[in-house]
């Protein structure tokens, strides 16, 4: 038996991204960043998790789209989607018994819920959590979470943990072969993308999310590329089509890498030619 979607009161289904969070080593930077391309204001909190005690949350509209905070000296760095459980403890449980392992928790975060850190059967991190009564994360309106892909190099692995962790349907929406890109499905709805990672990485590439902003299409993909350069980010890949729409992969003043997408540029077919690895230093 797997973590059932609708087993719990939660306001968040089990196995929906409930949140996005970003780890950087100089906060006020990616404060700069994020909010001159998106747009985001910050209120702070109080965390003695974090290296600094120091928690931000980016808001749009007063309405929080995800949070910030300084990183402990070599912890890793980027954006991490957050997964909906509906108890910390048995999803514990549940992750041990699919192979991966748990690096943090269960932990209790006042007002916020329980969350607890981990390493899945194909290596990558991930972050489930257990959100509180009066949740908010607000997604899928322009300069908020879009969606998120977990890049790795075992297909097979990744889709056994997840599929038998939260039940979800699994779709292949390449060709397997040339191009293996899986969707993951709760009644027939996508809620997370996995893509066995090809030529444009390399070999030694750590498995990782790669997480997606949603792009206003009377400013565009193109634009925010632009823009992204402005402020002291990077263009990792220029902008694309694809079937989902016009994406391009940026990089924060930093080094964290992500994508922006414009889902009403849909295309027939995949427009990105063989690019460097994004995440080779």
């Amino acid at each position: 038996m797997a973590i059932d979607p609708s087993s719990t009161p939660s306001p968040v289904p089990a196995g929906i991204p409930c949140w996005i969070e970003l780890a950087c080593r100089e906060q006020a930077v990616a404060e700069r960043f994020y909010g001159a391309l998106f747009g985001w204001e910050y209120t702070t909190q109080r965390d003695p998790a974090t290296s600094d005690g120091r928690y931000a949350i980016g808001a749009l509209n007063g309405l929080p789209v995800g949070g910030l905070y300084r990183a402990a000296q070599g912890a890793p760095l980027g954006w991490m989607p957050h997964i909906s459980v509906p108890h910390t403890a048995s999803a514990a449980e549940w992750v041990e018994h699919l192979g991966g392992r748990i690096t943090l928790g269960p932990v209790a975060i006042p007002d916020r819920g329980t969350i607890m850190h981990a390493i899945d059967a194909c290596g990558a991190p991930v972050v489930f959590w257990e959100v509180p009564p009066n949740w908010e994360f607000v997604t899928g309106i322009p300069n908020t979470f879009s969606g998120a892909d977990l890049n790795t190099h075992d297909g097979v692995a990744a889709d056994h943990f997840y599929t038998k962790l939260f039940t979800y349907g699994s779709h292949q929406i390449g060709d397997g072969e040339m191009l293996d890109y899986v969707e993951w499905l709760i009644e027939h709805e996508p809620v997370l993308y996995r893509y066995v990672m090809g030529s444009e990485y390399s070999l030694d590439t750590p498995p990782h999310w790669l997480v997606y902003f949603d792009i206003d299409p009377a400013r565009g993909v193109d634009a925010v590329a632009g823009e992204a350069l402005m402020h002291g980010g990077t263009v990792v890949i220029q902008p694309y089509d694809t079937p989902f729409g016009r994406m391009a992969i940026l990089a924060d003043p930093e080094g964290a890498v992500f994508a922006v997408i414009d889902h009403s540029r849909v295309t027939e077919g995949w427009g990105r030619a063989e690019v460097d690895d994004p995440y080779d230093d």
